[in-house]
């Protein structure tokens, strides 16, 4: 997977945020850190996480959260609470703490195994399946940027199909549905086809994951008979969503879309930030309510 497709930087606030939630500290209500094994063959290895759950006893819908390359930040909590506010159970993924990888949204010797987080959501999908406040046949993942590719690619046939062939072990149930948020990747699926509901939402001047690319991939799989829908934000960049965002050119990171290689814009939009949450609200009620 190349990184020049994957999400911004974490910022400062949060990797504040994911230290404290690794020292034990104290969460919002329903919040609670989480471990459990990925479903690599032969390998697994523990994956840290974040559940977070609405109040009374359920049981709910529940959502796995893929992060980015620059992994977990502030906005993934803002994310998870939002679900829960509004009836999910939210598993925010942690990816690259267990690795021990910086994320820093360029090739390397440090690059995540391209299978790996497709193990990870799978890992969590089995978890939440074994939790009794949640619905195991409603669970959908959403990711953002390189987590996008990876949520698209969990309701992927060819994908699921690819993974069987390595001997994973999928449950019986997969994922009811699938959202990516400026994702990654669309490139590599416009001649596959998902076979659950899939949303994707982009800005339509996102110069790292451009949106011409997402909505031939949606195009082609829509003549395919797939359930597939995309909202394009005019003017919108990559990180549209990011509360507090200014816009900027984030120029280390890579991204094969521009000249030399690298740099990428980002800025927070509300309008379109506003109108992806009523996106996800409507799609999500109508695929696992």
């Amino acid at each position: 997977m190349n990184c020049a497709m994957l999400a911004p930087v974490r910022r400062a606030m949060g990797i504040v945020l994911v230290v404290a939630l690794a020292a034990g500290c104290a969460g919002p209500t329903g919040q609670r850190p989480v471990r459990f094994a990925n479903v690599t063959p032969g390998g697994p290895i523990d994956i840290d996480g974040t559940l977070v759950r609405p109040s009374g006893p359920g049981p709910f819908p529940a959502i796995v959260q893929l992060h980015g390359c620059g992994g977990l930040e502030a906005q993934s909590y803002r994310w998870a609470r939002w679900f829960a506010d509004h009836g999910y159970v939210a598993l925010v993924v942690d990816s690259f703490g267990p690795r021990k990888l910086k994320g820093d949204c360029r090739s390397g010797p440090d690059e995540p195994p391209v299978t790996a987080r497709f193990d990870d959501a799978f890992g969590a999908l089995r978890y939440l399946q074994s939790l009794p406040e949640v619905k195991a046949d409603r669970i959908a993942a959403i990711g953002w940027s390189q987590g996008g590719v990876y949520a698209m690619s969990v309701i992927n046939g060819p994908s699921l199909e690819r993974a069987r062939r390595r001997g994973v072990a999928l449950p019986a149930t997969g994922f009811a549905a699938a959202i990516g948020v400026y994702p990654g990747g669309c490139f590599s699926l416009v001649k596959e086809q998902v076979t659950r509901p899939l949303l994707v939402l982009i800005g339509g001047s996102d110069d790292w994951t451009p949106a011409a690319t997402c909505r031939e991939m949606v195009d082609a799989m829509r003549s395919r008979g797939a359930d597939a829908r995309i909202v394009t934000y005019p003017g919108a960049y990559h990180y549209f969503d990011v509360e507090g965002q200014r816009k900027e050119l984030l120029a280390e990171v890579e991204n094969d879309n521009r000249p030399g290689g690298f740099g990428a814009t980002v800025s927070y939009q509300p309008e379109a930030a506003a109108d992806a949450h009523r996106q996800i609200e409507q799609f999500l009620a109508r695929t696992l309510r």
